[in-house]
């Protein structure tokens, strides 16, 4: 991958995965492209399958932007952030970012649930 920008600057994806906590989600955004989709859907399908082999991986979904935006979103989760560190910073997964195309920016970032009064679980 050409390059990973955090959604927020000032605590990046490899400060998150130093925090421990349990049941997370990772939360991904992909731009790339138009012509790079077929390129990035064959490499995050070979990243999610290496993924959902890991211990501590629950599930994982993608999404692609409405419309002709070739932007993805994908949710993974976890059963811990030392779980999805240690799958996240394998030597094997690290090697396969490199079949991504040139044009693929992902912005990383871990989230717990929050429980809202009335409205969300926690």
């Amino acid at each position: 991958m050409s390059l990973m920008r955090p959604l927020d600057p000032a605590f990046p994806i490899e400060r998150q995965i130093a925090i421990d906590a349990a049941s997370i989600v990772l939360v991904n955004l992909f731009t790339l492209d138009k012509p790079d989709e077929q390129t990035f859907l064959r490499a995050w399908q070979d990243d999610a399958l290496f993924m959902k082999q890991q211990p501590g991986f629950i599930s994982t979904q993608l999404h692609r932007a409405v419309g002709e935006s070739p932007t993805y979103l994908n949710y993974a989760v976890w059963g811990s952030t030392a779980d999805f560190r240690t799958a996240f910073m394998n030597p094997e997964f690290r090697a396969k970012l490199s079949v991504y195309p040139a044009s693929a920016v992902a912005s990383p970032h871990l989230f717990q649930k929050v429980g809202v009064a009335g409205v969300c679980l926690a």
